[in-house]
């Protein structure tokens, strides 16, 4: 299945408890912008090479588009805009003043040495900046980008428009970014997952976690669920599944995250080591974390999976036909477009400081992130409740209004 389809089968789902025109439905589905261009770079030793790069804008309705900039081998249009999609519930469910934006280029980052990956990037931006802006559409980070992609974004925009660092979020914290920025998804993770197991009644000491994907969104849910005495067993990267029954020890896992060349878990002892994907499949889990890639569970596997409780780190780890299935033997599943809104919320606070050229202490981040991730937590949770939907449903149904809400003041224009 392709991503998009995906993502349109959970809208639709939502649109039809809501009773939803077909013409309003197609005014919501359909990206008001698709750029796909062409990013030519110089190589270390002076071959030029071809590289094609997207930026989708879903929506704007509700503000300008917020969405992540991706490297990755496997980006392409239909996955950008499926992306973009996500990103407009995803900011209208955490009720964030934006719309919904990705962009991304099909490359493999760990192919590209630093000075090659700063030509590419400001390559790309040498073809997007027009559409691009603190008023317009702000990207930020995302998978195979971090805070120094973001600086040369930055830059090299700065370079045709003048000073203004309000233009992408996921800066490093000396040049304009937020205190808070590189954990915030992880860290929302970790406490809508708290928050969640506490309403469905489950202990700390007997609840067992396995996190598929050790990399910035795992390490730093790990990290919060560990200091929340939560048991983490199991955690997978590439290089293989990691599990040990009692409990892994989480600050030695990313003592040898950092200390590995290529920071992998590889190598890592006291604990048996399993194929990569095993730990979808582990018998004695309670809670399942995909936040590794999308689409990881689908119809082929979803009857392997033993876990009561899925909360997506990733966006659209789980395929529709997989999700039903879970939902029919009363999994609980709690959606990206609100489990994984904490990186896209302190990229809003960031973009407001920006504006009022201002920094928050990271204690003021957390506090606000902690409240507005609750808040939305709590909305989807009683609308679930109350219409006896699912809590992705629910999350959806609560974007799609807002959304549409905006877009009729707007005159869908």
């Amino acid at each position: 299945m392709k991503a998009f389809e995906a993502t349109r089968t959970f809208f639709e789902i939502a649109a039809d408890k809501l009773e939803m025109e077909p013409e309003i439905r197609e005014a919501l589905l359909m990206p008001n912008r698709e750029i796909q261009v062409q990013v030519t770079v110089e190589r270390d030793n002076g071959q030029l090479v071809n590289f094609v790069g997207f930026r989708v804008q879903h929506d704007h309705f509700r503000g300008p588009m917020k969405g992540g900039l991706r490297y990755h081998p496997k980006v392409d249009l239909d996955e950008v805009r499926a992306l973009a999609s996500l990103m407009t519930w995803k900011t209208a469910v955490v009720d964030l003043p934006y719309g919904g934006a990705k962009g991304g280029i099909g490359v493999d980052p760990s192919t590209l040495s630093e000075g090659e990956t700063e030509r590419l990037t400001r390559a790309f931006v040498d073809q997007i900046h027009e559409i691009v802006g603190p008023d317009k559409d702000i990207p930020g980070p995302d998978m195979g980008t971090d805070h120094r992609v973001m600086a040369w974004f930055r830059n090299q925009w700065e370079k045709y428009h003048g000073f203004n660092p309000s233009v992408i979020t996921g800066k490093p914290v000396e040049e304009y970014g937020a205190k808070g920025r590189e954990e915030a998804t992880g860290r929302g993770v970790g406490a809508l997952t708290c928050k969640l197991l506490k309403r469905l009644g489950y202990q700390t000491s007997g609840t067992k976690i396995a996190i598929q994907g050790f990399g910035n969104v795992g390490t730093h849910a790990a990290k919060f669920l560990d200091e929340a005495q939560f048991p983490i067993v199991a955690v997978s990267d590439v290089s293989g599944t990691y599990y040990r029954e009692s409990g892994l020890d989480v600050r030695s896992l990313l003592r040898h995250k950092i200390e590995h060349p290529r920071g992998l878990l590889e190598g890592f002892k006291d604990c048996d080591c399993l194929p990569p994907n095993a730990l979808l499949g582990l018998e004695d889990i309670q809670v399942l974390i995909p936040a590794a890639v999308g689409g990881v569970i689908t119809e082929a596997n979803v009857d392997q999976i033993k876990a009561e409780v899925i909360v997506e780190g990733a966006n659209g780890p789980i395929y529709p036909l997989a999700d039903a299935k879970l939902r029919d033997r009363g999994v609980v599943v709690l959606p990206d477009i609100l489990a994984n809104a904490g990186g896209v919320t302190v990229s809003y606070f960031e973009w407001v400081q920006n504006r009022q050229y201002y920094r928050w202490s990271l204690d003021r981040v957390r506090q606000e992130l902690d409240h507005t991730m609750s808040e939305a937590f709590e909305n989807v949770w009683q609308t679930a409740n109350e219409m006896d939907v699912s809590l992705r449903t629910a999350a959806y149904m609560i974007g799609i209004t807002r959304v549409r809400r905006a877009g009729e003041f707007a005159g869908f224009a």
